[in-house]
């Protein structure tokens, strides 16, 4: 293995940080949503991965990650059982409420 396809330590240690503080925010909505939570990391684009994690109630949120690594990382250290997708078994746990059928009504809608 090159030294080009091997991280540098100092990249290690920043991923380190930022998949720690996110998984502090992760871990906190798991104890909030009933004790536990599943998710998936996807990629939104070069530069941003989201977390999506869907507590034990049913209620589900995200949160954005710099890349991959971090994002996957900070679902380890936060617990959160993840998945492939976000389709099927995951997906029929998420319990939406008013707020998100307004939301998803007004983009059809046009407003």
């Amino acid at each position: 293995m090159s030294s080009a396809e091997t991280p540098a330590p100092a990249a290690d240690a920043r991923t380190e940080r930022r998949a720690k503080r996110l998984a502090k925010h992760l871990t906190a909505f798991s104890k909030q949503h009933g004790g536990s939570a599943e998710g998936v990391v996807e990629y939104v684009g070069r530069s941003a991965t989201r977390i999506v994690v869907v507590g034990a109630d049913g209620s589900w949120g995200d949160q954005v990650a710099p890349d991959y690594a971090v994002g996957r990382r900070a679902a380890e250290l936060a617990g959160i059982t993840l998945h492939d997708s976000f389709e099927g078994e995951l997906g029929l746990k998420v319990r939406t409420g008013q707020y998100e059928w307004k939301r998803m009504a007004g983009i059809q809608l046009g407003g």
